[in-house]
This record gives C-alpha cells, structure tokens and sequence, in this order.
C-alpha cells in the first residue's frame, strides 16, 4: 500500500501529506498546548524516538514548526502557517469529545482570554462573538478530565492550572515567555 498522496489532485490530499501520518496531530496538538522540546513531545506522548525525528523533520519541511535553538537546547515552535491549523486541531478535539464519551464532558476547555467566555464546540466565543486565534485562549482541565493517568511533566503542567495556549509550559529562565502564562 502506498504512502503518499502523490496520484491525488487535490488539496485535501497535499494537506495530509503533512498531517495525515500517525502522531502528526498529537504532535500539533502539544505545540498548541506549549509543548516546545524533543523530550517532552516524545514523554508525554510516549512517541517512538524515530518517529518523532521524522514527524518533526515533516512539520519543519513543510513551513508549519520552525526549529529554533537556544543555550543549546532546541525547540520547535508553530509558525503562522502552523499556527492556521488550529481551527482543525480544536474541531478534531471536539468531535473526538462528543463521540468518544460525551458523558463524561469535555477533557478540556478553552476560554477566550479577553473575556473569559468559554468557546462553544465551534471554536466562538459567546461572551463577544469573536473566533479567538489559538494565543487568544486560556486552556484547563474540563470536567471529563477524569483521574490523573499520565504523570509526566507535560501532563502534570496542563492539570496544575489554567495555561495561556502557544506560550511555552517550560519557558528557558530569563525569557519573556516565563510571564506568559495565564493564573
């Protein structure tokens, strides 16, 4: 079976040639959440080494992470073009929430900074009627968020409280990121 879309003409398909593999998403996912180091994507997600190299390679490649380092560590950050995804990350998550165990409520929430509304499934704000860019919103833990399973660093920073989305959860010290987190 091949892997590419290469015999397609059509938009869908090219998109998936950059998200479409297995944990391209997740990886997204985190880099919304601030997730920025190699070691946290392949902890908290429990990724295969090998696998994250190239997801990473894909997602630099293609102009949605830029590579960034910084006293010798290395971060991926979202670029706009990365950034534009966001919409079909959020739709995802919510589709992934109404139909997995739509019971249980939302694993996560998401409010629009400016005015603390919490978006409805579609990514607005009731509160000003606005679609909040992913930097505009404040993510928690929502009531379906159930007992603590994961305990690696990623994890443990997105229950301990509300997080400003695209700041980084472990800001290098002396960055202007370090604020950047929400209370």
């Amino acid at each position: 079976m091949g892997r590419g879309y290469a015999g397609q003409d059509c938009s869908l398909a090219r998109a998936l040639e950059v998200v479409g593999e297995r944990w391209t998403l997740l990886v997204l996912r985190d880099c919304f959440y601030g997730v920025t180091q190699f070691g946290d994507f392949q902890v908290h997600l429990d990724i295969p080494r090998a696998v994250l190299t190239e997801r990473l390679k894909t997602l630099t490649g293609a102009g949605v992470l830029e590579r960034h380092a910084h006293a010798g560590v290395v971060h991926y950050l979202l670029t706009e073009q990365g950034r534009e995804l966001w919409p079909t990350v959020f739709a995802l998550t919510q589709w992934g929430e109404r139909w997995s165990a739509p019971e249980e409520g939302a694993r996560r929430s998401f409010s629009h900074a400016a005015c603390d509304a919490e978006l409805d499934s579609t990514g607005w704000c009731p509160g000003c009627g606005s679609r909040p860019a992913p930097d505009e919103l404040i993510t928690r833990e929502g009531p379906g968020a159930g007992e603590v399973v994961r305990t690696d660093r990623v994890s443990a920073a997105l229950r301990a409280g509300p997080h400003r989305m695209l700041t980084p959860l472990f800001p290098e010290p002396g960055s202007t990121a370090a604020e950047g987190s929400a209370t």
